[in-house]
C-alpha cells in the first residue's frame, strides 16, 4: 500500500523513472520547466505516459504560487 495517502509528495508521477510529486514540486520551485525537470530527473524520457499528469501539477503549483 503507498504512503501517498498520508504524505501527496511521495506518489510516483513517473514510474520509468521514479520520481515523485515532492521532487517535482522541489525543481518547480528551483525554478525548473518541464523540459529543465525531464533534464534532471528523468521523468517523461521513457513511456511518456506521465507527461500530462505532470504538465498539469505543474498549471496547479503556478496557478497557487507555489
Amino acid at each position: 500500500m503507498s504512503n501517498s495517502k498520508n504524505n501527496p509528495d511521495d506518489e510516483i508521477l513517473c514510474f520509468c523513472s521514479g520520481v515523485k510529486r515532492g521532487k517535482i514540486r522541489e525543481l518547480y520551485r528551483q525554478g525548473f520547466d518541464l523540459q529543465g525537470i525531464a533534464d534532471m530527473t528523468g521523468a517523461m524520457t521513457g513511456c511518456g505516459g506521465c507527461e500530462w499528469e505532470i504538465e498539469y501539477f505543474l498549471k496547479e503549483l503556478e496557478q497557487q504560487g507555489k
